[in-house]
């Protein structure tokens, strides 16, 4: 048994079955550590919309290729 989770391969938005080919790494500054990366996964369609949800929140730290 693997010690890495395995992270879904689909894209994060709502109702959205694409495959996912973008990893929008984000964190919440008032809960979370520095440190701290919480991801959602885009597929290219929904990668702008969903960086725009976070970064207007001020969450948004990095956008990279998925695999």
């Amino acid at each position: 048994m693997s010690d890495v989770e395995e992270l879904p391969t689909t894209c994060s938005a709502r109702g959205c079955q694409a495959p996912a080919v973008h990893d929008l790494r984000w964190n919440n500054p008032k809960i979370h550590t520095p440190e701290r990366r919480k991801h959602w996964l885009a597929c290219e369609e929904h990668r702008v919309s969903l960086s725009e949800f976070l970064q207007a929140r001020g969450f948004l730290r990095e956008v990279e290729p998925l695999g």
